[in-house]
């Protein structure tokens, strides 16, 4: 969401013109009363659009995220019948904020693969009684997030370390062009203190190790606005164990235990992964015939430390998942505080130990990054091997035609992940060795595992050319044939060919969504067989693949020099794109929001797998929703509408099955542009699979969605024997000129529902299904429980101390 939209919500929450800030406190009202709770979809509105009126007060929230009435509307329980609007009282949910309403979030696309392969946890085929196969998957991607943060950090001693301060400072005519290297060059500064490689080494370490800072200091603020969010307090259903669905589960969106463990666990390995980068060459040194025995003993020790401290670092990061069934409150403070700890303490200490005196000592050629990289790229691949393999079995039990790739998406995005943080990792590198030293003739560069990585991108984009060619083809078979259906659509209007073909067009271009798993499956497997053969390379002939290739053939020799130099190009490319995209968002309304829109579909999970991901906004937006209709319910005995654009109908979804059984038949759902079934029933069969969805539609009161042929996001949800979906809606709603519509209707897509008159009929029918009860007494005396059956359902917050820093 735009910067201004924001920023005019935060006026509207300072625009009361009673009440103090916060407008006036709802209070109980006549049974009854009927209230259309609105929530917002990606990319985010205003309250004042929302609810089509200037003037809007927040009644709960706060900057971040708040529920808003018009102004007329604020007491609108208790105005007298003559001063009541017609229908039923409208409130908006504008959860902007959570998502996109910072520039400096733009920023968070570089933690792109960690979001990445947090997706791919919750992508897990449906299952039924394979609770221990359930659980290895879920281990197996929580490792595979592991990788990713050591080849993040990896990366990053790669070009502080290796080639900043070992080679570049090492090699005199390259610390001769950056003045600034000039203290730890041995010539220029003629043996100065910091010349000796140790020292060098422990310098630059500052560069990895205040990054890993960062992570952790960026995890820990999210998880405590996030994680740390209190969600209704009740006892778990009688199906909750098997129940079709984990987003019932009264500890689904609290997941503050497993994050800030996996935060300790990241954070550890990812100093111990500075350490090892430091200490590790000393310790080669040290090795050699002639050396220190001494600090060659300090060194075995110190490695034989590292190496405990990792094995640490994997037991806590396999010990266990999240806590769903209940509200888990503990936190394991022995792992959140002292694992990192630790490993703080094996990085100074491996500080000191590169740091000795060591006389005749020089940098010669790279550090050993291959051995570093190859052995990340090999872990990667064989979990994403044996992630597959389980995913399969997971499928077998329970099949779903209608999952993505017969359940092996979670194993293709996973595998994303990792080529996503390969090209990160290998363009910063590249180009860093690029600016350091263009020509490549004084210093050795990156390691050759990552220019045989970068070759493989030029082969990949081939592919993929030709497989959008595929897709382009398709989309013009599509658009000829429903230009058949637009005439057929619209029998009674005089046909003009140009506006046939716009109809024809949008509506083929949105049904391409559908092939969205095609695409995903090609680039995977793809970016797996590649990969694979860019280590099988890089690791038998220690050689770039301009090297290698010498003396074959010809066309063999000029294609791998063409793929190197291209893939060297690209691979730097692609990063700078990253930064750059980044940095103009932080400037620009425009791509801030479109990043904004990304994030609201990749950030509606908790963090089950990687703790360094963007924070997961659901976590605050469906307690919120959960709170708002709980207590509408017990307060009014009314009738209540929710009603949800794009993705706020999953956040409205996710928010009823967080109510009890009995306010949840107090519920009508109205969903339009819905991605419910389409995206996530698809991608995400576990949570949103048609068990899930029809168990939704029974518990409801009812519930009514709208799509259009037209949207590339909403579709129906495909409920068997279930009157959910409307008839696709007319879009455009006039195929010409009429007397109600006497300029050009625009084709809408995935917007402005509200202007197809069957919306208005949809939610007059649902307020007409529901009945109201009477209202519970809202204000027991203090220290006394509520009257009535809901007693139980919603309970009053409780206060929660400050949990510890981690």
């Amino acid at each position: 969401m735009s910067r201004g939209k924001c920023e005019s919500v935060e006026r509207a929450q300072e625009e009361a013109s009673t009440g103090g800030p916060d407008g006036p406190a709802a209070r109980p009202g006549e049974p009854g009363t009927a209230l259309e709770l609105l929530v917002h979809g990606v990319g985010g509105t205003t309250p004042q659009e929302m609810l089509n009126d200037p003037r809007t007060v927040r009644i709960t929230g706060d900057h971040t995220a708040a529920v808003f009435r018009r102004a007329d509307d604020v007491d609108a329980e208790h105005s007298p019948d003559d001063r009541r609007r017609d229908g039923p009282v409208p409130e908006a949910y504008v959860w902007c904020n959570l998502t996109s309403g910072n520039g400096t979030r733009a920023l968070w696309l570089l933690l792109l693969p960690f979001m990445v392969v947090n997706l791919a946890h919750w992508m897990r085929p449906t299952a039924h009684g394979r609770r221990r196969t359930v659980r290895l998957y879920g281990l197996l991607v929580r490792l595979a997030g592991l990788t990713l943060t050591v080849l993040l950090v990896a990366a990053a001693c790669e070009v502080a370390l290796d080639l900043a301060a070992w080679q570049c400072a090492g090699t005199a005519a390259c610390a001769d062009r950056h003045s600034w290297l000039g203290f730890l060059s041995p010539t220029v500064s003629n043996g100065g203190w910091w010349s000796a490689p140790g020292r060098r080494l422990a310098l630059a370490a500052v560069v990895p190790t205040a990054l890993t800072v960062l992570l952790w200091y960026l995890s820990r603020r999210t998880w405590s606005d996030y994680e740390s969010q209190q969600p209704i307090e009740r006892a778990p259903e009688p199906e909750g164990e098997g129940g079709p669905t984990a987003l019932g589960r009264p500890g689904f969106w609290y997941g503050r235990r497993l994050v800030a463990r996996l935060r300790a666990a990241h954070t550890a390995a990812g100093l111990i992964t500075v350490a090892a980068a430091v200490g590790s060459a000393a310790a080669r040194h040290d090795r050699r015939p002639g050396g220190s025995a001494v600090l060659d003993t300090l060194g075995l020790m110190l490695e034989a430390a590292l190496a405990v401290c990792a094995v640490a670092v994997v037991w806590v990061v396999c010990r266990r998942g999240r806590s769903e069934k209940r509200l888990d409150r503990t936190l394991d403070e022995r792992f959140v505080r002292r694992l990192p700890l630790a490993a703080l303490v094996l990085l100074v200490l491996a500080v000191l130990y590169a740091g000795w005196e060591r006389p005749g000592w020089t940098s010669d050629g790279r550090l050993p990054g291959d051995t570093t990289f190859g052995g990340i790229a090999l872990v990667q691949g064989l979990l994403v091997i044996v992630l597959g393999v389980v995913a399969y079995v997971l499928h077998r039990t329970d099949p779903d035609r209608r999952a993505v790739l017969r359940g092996l998406g979670g194993p293709a995005v996973a595998m994303l992940a990792c080529a996503l943080g390969g090209v990160m990792s290998g363009g910063v590198s590249q180009r860093v060795s690029d600016w350091l030293d263009g020509t490549g003739a004084s210093i050795d560069g990156p390691p050759v595992l990552l220019t045989w990585q970068a070759s493989v991108i030029p082969p990949l984009l081939v592919v993929l050319l030709g497989l959008f060619g595929w897709l382009a083809h398709r989309a013009w078979q599509l658009a000829r044939a429903e230009r058949v259906a637009v005439a057929l659509d619209y029998p009674d209007e005089a046909q003009d060919r140009a506006r046939t073909r716009r109809i024809a067009y949008t509506r083929a271009m949105a049904s391409l969504t559908d092939r969205g798993p095609r695409v995903v499956a090609v680039t995977s497997g793809v970016t797996l067989l590649l990969g694979a053969g860019a280590l099988v390379g890089a690791l038998a002939t220690d050689e770039t693949p301009d090297e290698a290739a010498q003396g074959t053939y010809p066309v063999l020799h000029g294609a791998a020099e063409t793929a190197q130099a291209l893939g060297s190009w690209m691979i730097g490319l692609g990063f700078i794109l990253f930064v750059t995209w980044g940095r103009r968002a932080y400037k620009d309304a425009a791509a801030r929001r479109t990043i904004g829109i990304l994030w609201d579909v990749g950030t509606f999970w908790p963090r089950a797998s990687h703790p360094f991901a963007p924070p997961c906004y659901a976590e605050r937006a469906v307690p919120d929703l959960t709170w708002r209709m709980a207590t509408w319910t017990r307060a009014t005995g009314g009738r209540l509408v929710i009603s949800g654009h794009s993705q706020g109908s999953v956040l409205a979804a996710a928010a009823a099955w967080q109510l009890a059984p009995s306010a949840r038949k107090r519920v009508a759902l109205l969903t339009y542009g819905s991605p419910l079934e389409r995206l996530y029933g698809r991608w995400f069969p576990a949570h949103f699979g048609p068990a899930a969805l029809g168990s939704l539609h029974r518990d409801v009161d009812c519930w009514r969605n709208l799509y259009r042929l037209t949207d590339p996001i909403g579709g129906p949800m495909r409920l068997p024997g279930a009157q959910v979906d409307h008839a696709p809606l007319m879009d455009p709603l006039a195929y010409g000129r009429t007397a109600l519509l006497p300029l050009p209707a625009p084709i809408l897509g995935h917007s402005d529902y509200q202007a197809d008159p069957v919306f208005a009929e949809e939610r007059r029918t649902l307020l007409a299904r529901l009945r109201p009860t009477a209202p519970q007494a809202p204000d027991a005396p203090e220290g006394e429980a509520p009257v009535g059956p809901e007693a139980q359902d919603v309970p009053s917050p409780r206060h929660e101390p400050e949990p510890p820093a981690a």
